[in-house]
Protein backbone atom coordinates (compact mmCIF):
# COMPACT_ATOMS: atom_id res chain seq x y z
CA UNK A 1 0.00 0.00 0.00
CA UNK A 2 1.15 3.36 -0.95
CA UNK A 3 1.75 5.98 1.06
CA UNK A 4 1.03 9.63 1.59
CA UNK A 5 4.20 11.65 -0.02
CA UNK A 6 4.69 15.61 -0.96
CA UNK A 7 4.68 14.50 -4.71
CA UNK A 8 1.23 13.13 -4.68
CA UNK A 9 -0.16 15.97 -2.84
CA UNK A 10 1.67 18.60 -5.19
CA UNK A 11 0.07 16.34 -8.65
CA UNK A 12 -3.06 16.44 -6.75
CA UNK A 13 -3.04 20.11 -5.90
CA UNK A 14 -1.69 20.92 -9.13
CA UNK A 15 -5.10 19.30 -10.68
CA UNK A 16 -7.25 20.89 -8.00
CA UNK A 17 -6.24 24.95 -9.18
CA UNK A 18 -5.87 23.80 -12.81
CA UNK A 19 -9.25 21.59 -13.23
CA UNK A 20 -7.64 19.30 -16.03
CA UNK A 21 -4.95 16.23 -15.78
CA UNK A 22 -3.38 17.89 -19.29
CA UNK A 23 -3.12 21.47 -17.84
CA UNK A 24 -1.45 19.70 -14.37
CA UNK A 25 0.94 17.46 -16.28
CA UNK A 26 2.62 20.23 -18.41
CA UNK A 27 3.00 22.03 -15.38
CA UNK A 28 4.84 19.66 -13.20
CA UNK A 29 6.56 18.27 -16.18
CA UNK A 30 4.92 15.10 -16.17
CA UNK A 31 3.31 12.50 -18.46
CA UNK A 32 -0.63 12.93 -18.31
CA UNK A 33 -0.27 8.90 -17.73
CA UNK A 34 1.82 9.81 -14.55
CA UNK A 35 -0.14 12.09 -13.39
CA UNK A 36 -3.41 10.23 -13.65
CA UNK A 37 -1.59 7.29 -11.88
CA UNK A 38 -0.52 9.73 -8.77
CA UNK A 39 -3.86 11.11 -8.31
CA UNK A 40 -5.52 7.02 -8.16
CA UNK A 41 -2.71 6.63 -6.15
CA UNK A 42 -4.11 9.41 -3.51
CA UNK A 43 -7.60 8.62 -3.90
CA UNK A 44 -6.33 4.57 -2.74
CA UNK A 45 -4.41 6.00 -0.08
CA UNK A 46 -7.12 8.07 1.38
CA UNK A 47 -10.45 5.79 0.35
CA UNK A 48 -12.50 8.26 -1.50
CA UNK A 49 -12.69 9.67 -4.75
CA UNK A 50 -11.07 13.01 -5.32
CA UNK A 51 -12.44 14.19 -8.98
CA UNK A 52 -15.06 13.15 -11.12
CA UNK A 53 -13.81 13.13 -14.68
CA UNK A 54 -15.54 15.35 -17.03
CA UNK A 55 -15.63 15.40 -20.63
CA UNK A 56 -13.41 18.32 -20.41
CA UNK A 57 -11.49 18.40 -17.54
CA UNK A 58 -11.68 17.09 -14.11
CA UNK A 59 -14.34 18.38 -11.08
CA UNK A 60 -13.02 18.48 -7.39
CA UNK A 61 -15.75 16.41 -4.80
CA UNK A 62 -16.39 17.75 -1.67
CA UNK A 63 -13.21 15.60 -0.12
CA UNK A 64 -11.02 17.42 -2.56
CA UNK A 65 -12.04 20.50 -1.59
CA UNK A 66 -11.30 20.41 1.59
CA UNK A 67 -8.20 18.63 0.99
CA UNK A 68 -7.02 21.52 -0.99
CA UNK A 69 -8.00 24.02 2.04
CA UNK A 70 -5.86 21.59 4.59
CA UNK A 71 -2.70 21.29 2.58
CA UNK A 72 -2.44 24.31 0.09
CA UNK A 73 -0.96 26.90 2.84
CA UNK A 74 1.53 24.23 3.65
CA UNK A 75 2.99 23.62 0.41
CA UNK A 76 2.43 26.98 -0.68
CA UNK A 77 4.84 28.15 2.24
CA UNK A 78 7.14 25.66 1.31
CA UNK A 79 7.47 26.50 -2.13
CA UNK A 80 7.90 30.03 -1.21
CA UNK A 81 10.69 28.73 1.45
CA UNK A 82 12.48 27.26 -1.96
CA UNK A 83 11.41 30.19 -4.09
CA UNK A 84 13.21 32.75 -1.67
CA UNK A 85 16.13 30.92 -1.86
CA UNK A 86 16.35 31.03 -5.97
CA UNK A 87 18.97 33.40 -7.58
CA UNK A 88 18.03 37.27 -7.06
CA UNK A 89 17.47 37.74 -10.85
CA UNK A 90 15.15 34.82 -11.39
CA UNK A 91 12.87 36.61 -13.95
CA UNK A 92 9.53 37.24 -13.44
CA UNK A 93 6.90 35.83 -15.39
CA UNK A 94 4.33 38.21 -16.79
CA UNK A 95 1.22 37.79 -18.81
CA UNK A 96 -1.71 39.77 -20.18
CA UNK A 97 -3.38 41.10 -23.68
CA UNK A 98 -0.74 41.31 -26.24
CA UNK A 99 -2.37 44.83 -27.27
CA UNK A 100 -2.19 46.53 -23.51
CA UNK A 101 0.96 45.03 -22.68
CA UNK A 102 2.73 46.40 -25.96
CA UNK A 103 1.80 49.84 -25.49
CA UNK A 104 0.81 50.18 -21.35
CA UNK A 105 2.48 47.98 -19.50
CA UNK A 106 5.67 47.15 -20.34
CA UNK A 107 6.79 50.50 -20.35
CA UNK A 108 5.74 51.28 -16.90
CA UNK A 109 7.87 48.07 -15.67
CA UNK A 110 11.09 50.34 -17.80
CA UNK A 111 12.35 51.72 -13.98
CA UNK A 112 12.56 48.00 -12.42
CA UNK A 113 14.28 46.60 -15.48
CA UNK A 114 17.11 49.34 -15.39
CA UNK A 115 16.95 48.36 -11.39
CA UNK A 116 17.81 44.60 -12.87
CA UNK A 117 14.62 42.84 -12.92
CA UNK A 118 14.69 40.21 -15.19
CA UNK A 119 11.35 40.20 -17.05
CA UNK A 120 9.48 36.92 -19.50
CA UNK A 121 6.06 38.40 -21.10
CA UNK A 122 3.33 35.98 -22.42
CA UNK A 123 0.32 37.29 -24.73
CA UNK A 124 -3.12 35.35 -24.66
CA UNK A 125 -6.23 35.09 -23.81
CA UNK A 126 -7.62 36.14 -20.13
CA UNK A 127 -8.84 32.89 -19.41
CA UNK A 128 -5.80 31.19 -20.83
CA UNK A 129 -2.85 33.32 -18.88
CA UNK A 130 -5.10 32.74 -15.96
CA UNK A 131 -4.75 29.12 -15.99
CA UNK A 132 -1.40 29.52 -16.36
CA UNK A 133 -0.80 31.79 -13.53
CA UNK A 134 -2.68 29.29 -11.45
CA UNK A 135 -0.80 26.21 -12.54
CA UNK A 136 2.34 28.35 -11.68
CA UNK A 137 3.56 28.81 -15.12
CA UNK A 138 3.37 32.51 -14.97
CA UNK A 139 3.70 35.13 -11.82
CA UNK A 140 1.48 38.03 -12.46
CA UNK A 141 -1.77 38.26 -15.33
CA UNK A 142 -3.32 41.44 -16.32
CA UNK A 143 -6.40 40.00 -17.17
CA UNK A 144 -9.34 42.02 -19.10
CA UNK A 145 -12.03 39.36 -16.70
CA UNK A 146 -12.09 38.85 -12.92
CA UNK A 147 -10.17 36.05 -12.16
CA UNK A 148 -12.12 33.51 -10.34
CA UNK A 149 -9.02 30.70 -9.86
CA UNK A 150 -8.36 29.25 -6.77
CA UNK A 151 -5.27 30.05 -5.23
CA UNK A 152 -5.28 33.23 -7.46
CA UNK A 153 -5.95 36.89 -6.15
CA UNK A 154 -6.28 40.21 -7.73
CA UNK A 155 -7.11 43.61 -7.59
CA UNK A 156 -9.11 45.77 -9.54
CA UNK A 157 -6.01 48.15 -11.58
CA UNK A 158 -7.27 49.78 -14.26
CA UNK A 159 -10.59 51.63 -16.71
CA UNK A 160 -10.43 50.81 -20.22
CA UNK A 161 -12.65 53.36 -22.08
CA UNK A 162 -13.92 52.33 -25.63
CA UNK A 163 -14.11 54.79 -28.14
CA UNK A 164 -16.13 54.92 -31.83
CA UNK A 165 -14.02 55.38 -34.66
CA UNK A 166 -13.38 56.00 -38.42
CA UNK A 167 -11.11 57.88 -40.90
CA UNK A 168 -11.58 61.09 -41.27
CA UNK A 169 -12.56 60.58 -44.93
CA UNK A 170 -15.33 58.08 -44.19
CA UNK A 171 -16.47 60.69 -40.99
CA UNK A 172 -16.96 62.87 -43.69
CA UNK A 173 -19.46 60.60 -45.61
CA UNK A 174 -21.08 59.63 -43.00
CA UNK A 175 -21.74 63.94 -41.77
CA UNK A 176 -23.04 64.77 -45.38
CA UNK A 177 -25.59 62.23 -45.23
CA UNK A 178 -27.36 64.44 -42.39
CA UNK A 179 -26.77 62.23 -39.20
CA UNK A 180 -24.57 63.27 -36.78
CA UNK A 181 -23.38 62.16 -34.70
CA UNK A 182 -24.34 58.84 -36.48
CA UNK A 183 -26.80 56.29 -35.12
CA UNK A 184 -27.16 52.65 -35.63
CA UNK A 185 -29.08 53.26 -38.67
CA UNK A 186 -26.75 55.19 -40.59
CA UNK A 187 -23.69 52.63 -38.80
CA UNK A 188 -25.09 49.74 -40.26
CA UNK A 189 -24.85 51.33 -44.22
CA UNK A 190 -20.63 51.44 -43.61
CA UNK A 191 -17.87 48.62 -43.19
CA UNK A 192 -17.41 47.52 -39.44
CA UNK A 193 -13.96 46.10 -39.13
CA UNK A 194 -13.91 43.50 -36.17
CA UNK A 195 -12.13 41.97 -33.29
CA UNK A 196 -13.78 38.66 -34.12
CA UNK A 197 -16.91 37.33 -35.88
CA UNK A 198 -18.98 37.49 -32.83
CA UNK A 199 -17.68 41.41 -32.40
CA UNK A 200 -17.09 41.40 -28.43
CA UNK A 201 -15.99 44.99 -28.43
CA UNK A 202 -18.53 46.49 -30.99
CA UNK A 203 -21.52 44.13 -29.17
CA UNK A 204 -21.07 45.86 -26.15
CA UNK A 205 -20.29 49.36 -26.92
CA UNK A 206 -23.95 49.14 -29.29
CA UNK A 207 -25.94 47.89 -26.06
CA UNK A 208 -24.01 50.16 -23.99
CA UNK A 209 -24.43 53.37 -26.00
CA UNK A 210 -27.11 52.39 -28.68
CA UNK A 211 -29.05 49.96 -26.33
CA UNK A 212 -29.33 47.73 -29.17
CA UNK A 213 -27.08 44.85 -30.71
CA UNK A 214 -25.09 45.76 -33.96
CA UNK A 215 -27.01 44.66 -36.90
CA UNK A 216 -24.38 44.30 -39.66
CA UNK A 217 -21.85 41.64 -39.48
CA UNK A 218 -17.94 42.66 -39.75
CA UNK A 219 -16.45 43.16 -43.82
CA UNK A 220 -13.05 43.08 -41.86
CA UNK A 221 -11.92 40.42 -39.03
CA UNK A 222 -8.36 41.19 -37.58
CA UNK A 223 -7.41 39.06 -34.58
CA UNK A 224 -4.98 42.17 -33.39
CA UNK A 225 -6.28 45.48 -32.09
CA UNK A 226 -3.29 46.74 -33.81
CA UNK A 227 -4.90 45.35 -37.02
CA UNK A 228 -7.83 46.69 -36.18
CA UNK A 229 -6.54 50.10 -36.00
CA UNK A 230 -4.81 50.09 -38.94
CA UNK A 231 -7.30 48.54 -41.10
CA UNK A 232 -9.59 51.79 -39.74
CA UNK A 233 -6.80 54.43 -40.16
CA UNK A 234 -6.55 52.91 -44.01
CA UNK A 235 -10.28 53.88 -44.65
CA UNK A 236 -11.72 50.11 -44.35
CA UNK A 237 -14.88 51.06 -42.23
CA UNK A 238 -15.68 51.89 -38.33
CA UNK A 239 -14.85 50.15 -35.37
CA UNK A 240 -14.51 50.28 -31.44
CA UNK A 241 -11.28 50.70 -30.29
CA UNK A 242 -9.51 51.42 -26.45
CA UNK A 243 -8.85 55.17 -25.47
CA UNK A 244 -5.64 54.16 -25.19
CA UNK A 245 -5.00 52.70 -28.67
CA UNK A 246 -6.48 55.06 -30.49
CA UNK A 247 -5.80 58.69 -28.50
CA UNK A 248 -2.65 59.57 -30.67
CA UNK A 249 -4.55 59.08 -33.72
CA UNK A 250 -6.95 60.88 -32.33
CA UNK A 251 -4.81 63.83 -31.50
CA UNK A 252 -3.40 64.32 -34.85
CA UNK A 253 -6.21 63.92 -37.13
CA UNK A 254 -5.85 60.44 -38.57
CA UNK A 255 -9.17 59.42 -36.46
CA UNK A 256 -12.27 60.87 -36.34
CA UNK A 257 -14.47 59.78 -32.88
CA UNK A 258 -18.13 59.30 -34.27
CA UNK A 259 -19.53 59.66 -30.89
CA UNK A 260 -19.32 61.46 -27.02
CA UNK A 261 -21.46 59.63 -24.85
CA UNK A 262 -21.69 61.22 -21.68
CA UNK A 263 -20.48 57.95 -19.93
CA UNK A 264 -17.95 56.19 -22.02
CA UNK A 265 -18.47 52.20 -21.87
CA UNK A 266 -15.48 50.70 -19.96
CA UNK A 267 -13.93 47.21 -19.05
CA UNK A 268 -12.29 46.98 -15.98
CA UNK A 269 -9.14 45.41 -15.96
CA UNK A 270 -7.18 43.18 -13.16
CA UNK A 271 -3.67 42.69 -11.72
CA UNK A 272 -3.72 38.88 -10.89
CA UNK A 273 -0.92 37.04 -8.85
CA UNK A 274 -0.63 33.55 -6.86
CA UNK A 275 0.09 35.00 -3.02
CA UNK A 276 2.54 32.04 -2.33
CA UNK A 277 4.81 34.47 -5.42
CA UNK A 278 4.38 37.13 -3.61
CA UNK A 279 7.25 36.12 -1.30
CA UNK A 280 9.73 36.58 -4.23
CA UNK A 281 11.06 39.79 -3.62
CA UNK A 282 10.81 40.17 -7.62
CA UNK A 283 7.35 39.42 -8.22
CA UNK A 284 6.43 41.17 -4.88
CA UNK A 285 8.30 44.28 -6.52
CA UNK A 286 6.91 44.27 -10.33
CA UNK A 287 3.36 43.61 -8.86
CA UNK A 288 3.40 46.73 -6.27
CA UNK A 289 4.97 48.88 -8.99
CA UNK A 290 2.40 47.81 -11.39
CA UNK A 291 -0.91 48.23 -9.18
CA UNK A 292 0.81 51.77 -8.32
CA UNK A 293 1.40 52.66 -11.75
CA UNK A 294 -2.06 51.65 -12.91
CA UNK A 295 -3.57 53.48 -10.35
CA UNK A 296 -1.52 56.72 -11.29
CA UNK A 297 -2.50 56.70 -14.69
CA UNK A 298 -5.62 58.19 -16.33
CA UNK A 299 -8.52 55.76 -17.32
CA UNK A 300 -6.87 53.68 -20.66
Amino acid sequence: MSSLSLDLLRTFLAVHRTGSITAAAQTLGLSQPAVTAQVKTLEAVLERPLFDRLARGVAPTAAADELARRVAPGLDALDAVVGSELPGDEPVHLGGPAELMCEEVIPMLAPLVRDRLRLRTTFGLSDDLLADLASGRLDLVVSTVRPRLRGVQAEAAYDEEFVLVAAPVLAEELRTRGEWPPGPRALATVPLVAYAEDLPIVRRYWRTVFGRRPTAAARVVVPDLRGVLSAVRAGMGVSVLPAYLCRRDLADGALVALAAPKVPPINTGYLAVRPAALARPAVAGAYAHLLASFRAAPPF
